[in-house]
């Protein structure tokens, strides 16, 4: 009777794991109620993938290009002077998307390290680096803001010398958002490859999606570098597959959040 009783514990509480990539199989999802079930993680994940977008989207795909007149200084200059209030706006919308996307990072390395506890860091490392950059970037985009409207004392450079820095700071923040794409479309690719090997969790065209939305961000920035003029040609049909890539992940952990699967079907899938 002990003997039966030991093997059926085991049984029902053995779980298969690994050494680097870790436990196979998640932890339950059915009937859980803690704040690291899969679900509530998705959930999550989703709420904080929508922020950075909605943020992103307002500082770099709106305020951005607004101010940046590429090659005129004085039209530079007098569009933030115009709009300061926007680009502060647009700065603490950046700062604070990047503080979002490194918890969306940890949040998404929760759910799926029991994937591969490996790909799962270097996603999280390259999400770190990426905000990173967007952080620094705001810099450069504010001190271009003070300049623009006198808080620096710039009276030796003159009017077009004081112009003339605003656009340098501008340009060095407008090629800084390109440094930044690295990374936007690098942490895709494990984001990508964790949800095409999640076990079910996730299905396998989502992880291909975003692994092609990565490498598109990739193309669309090497193109911009090494074919100048050419970029503005392509850019539009280019990072299409990234934004499909990004929203079909928003709305499927907002929509759905995780597939909920036995823990047996996640084995079988996993093999």
């Amino acid at each position: 009777m002990n003997a039966t009783k030991i093997t059926t514990g085991m049984d029902t509480n053995v779980k298969r794991s690994g050494s680097d990539r870790g436990s196979l199989v998640a932890d339950p999802i059915e009937g859980e109620t803690t704040m690291n079930s899969p679900k509530r993680l998705a959930r999550i994940a989703g709420v904080l993938y929508l922020l950075v977008g909605i943020f992103g989207g307002f500082a770099e795909g709106f305020v951005e290009p607004r101010m940046y007149v590429a090659g005129n200084a004085a039209t530079t200059a007098s569009n933030l002077l115009a709009n300061a209030g926007l680009v502060r706006l647009g700065v603490v919308a950046d700062l604070f998307q990047a503080t979002v996307w490194i918890f969306l990072g940890l949040t998404l390395y929760l759910l799926l390290k029991h994937v591969n506890k490996s790909v799962a860091r270097a996603m999280v490392v390259l999400v770190a680096i990426g905000a990173s950059i967007v952080c620094l970037n705001t810099v450069f985009e504010f001190e271009g803001l003070r300049a623009a409207t006198g808080a620096i004392n710039l009276a030796a450079f003159g009017t077009a010398g004081s112009n003339a820095l605003v656009l340098l700071l501008l340009d060095t923040q407008h090629y800084g958002i390109f440094i930044a794409q690295i990374f936007f479309g690098l942490w895709l690719v494990p984001l990508g490859y964790l949800a095409y090997k999640s076990a079910g969790l996730f299905p396998k065209w989502l992880g291909v999606v975003l692994i092609v939305g990565g490498a598109c961000y990739l193309v669309d920035l090497l193109a911009a570098f090494l074919v100048p003029g050419f970029d503005q040609s392509i850019h539009a049909f280019v990072t299409i597959p990234s934004g499909i890539a990004e929203i079909s992940m928003v709305l499927y952990l907002l929509v759905i959040g995780v597939k909920t699967v036995k823990p047996d079907e996640r084995i079988l899938a996993a093999e």
